[in-house]
């Protein structure tokens, strides 16, 4: 009987041990600050990119998030149609706007705070519709500080109106807004232009001109950014905690 539960044991725990992790798809929307760039752009990097790197194999990353979208030009432009369609149970959605919703002077992007709330609601109830996981995450702030050196709130309006709508709905809110304004207070007006396109004339055969971005990433900044959303997803205790790689998330 003895050798019998001892033969049990060791089958169970090959069975256990050989057992394969269910793959996970995450797919991004959102806008610039997110998206894949093209090669003329570098080293304008979203943090989608680096974001894809940092789990095991059982995670693939669907990054379609684009330049210059809103919630609103997104599904306009059928973007939001080609997810939707590819979504599959246990799925996941990360939904990032603001930056494009929020600028009056965007024809055909721009959103009231009411739109911009039912858009990120209906991205949400679909998502769902399809048996998928959507996450909310606030738009990333932009380089800005006062005269005395203190961040300036990039977003507070639509910033808010992401984090109403996942607590009415239920929905794991990613707050990068906040994390990555407590960057920046960190680094300083100085030492944060380093997470950005910063780059002085002929430094870049991209930009021989230079180029001043405040919004958008370089390498390491979107490296640092993507970081901010892996740990935020720890805390939320998502399943795809324990699909990170962690050596790999150190600068």
């Amino acid at each position: 009987m003895r050798l019998f539960s001892i033969l049990a044991s060791i089958i169970i725990f090959c069975s256990f041990k050989f057992i394969e992790k269910k793959q996970i798809k995450v797919w991004l929307i959102g806008d610039s600050t997110m998206s894949i760039k093209e090669t003329k752009a570098f080293p304008e990097t979203g943090w989608g990119m680096p974001f894809s790197y940092f789990f095991d194999s059982t995670v693939v990353v669907e990054n379609r998030a684009k330049n210059g979208r809103s919630s609103k030009s997104f599904r306009m432009e059928g973007l939001w149609e080609q997810v939707f369609t590819s979504l599959k149970e246990g799925d996941y959605v990360f939904i990032q706007f603001g930056h494009n919703d929020e600028g009056k002077e965007k024809i055909g992007r721009y959103t009231t705070p009411d739109e911009f709330r039912a858009n990120l609601t209906r991205y949400v109830s679909e998502t769902r519709i399809k048996k998928a996981i959507p996450v909310l995450i606030t738009p990333a702030a932009r380089r800005r500080f006062d005269s005395t050196g203190k961040v300036i709130e990039s977003h507070p309006i639509y910033s808010d109106v992401v984090r109403k709508v996942a607590r009415e709905e239920s929905v794991a809110l990613i707050d990068l807004d906040s994390k990555s304004q407590q960057l920046l207070q960190k680094l300083g007006p100085e030492q944060s232009k380093c997470l950005f396109n910063h780059l002085e004339p002929d430094e870049h055969p991209n930009y021989p001109t230079g180029k001043t971005d405040d919004t958008h990433f370089n390498e390491y900044g979107a490296r640092k950014m993507a970081s901010l959303v892996l740990n935020r997803i720890r805390e939320l205790n998502l399943e795809l905690k324990d699909r990170i790689v962690t050596n790999k998330n150190k600068d």
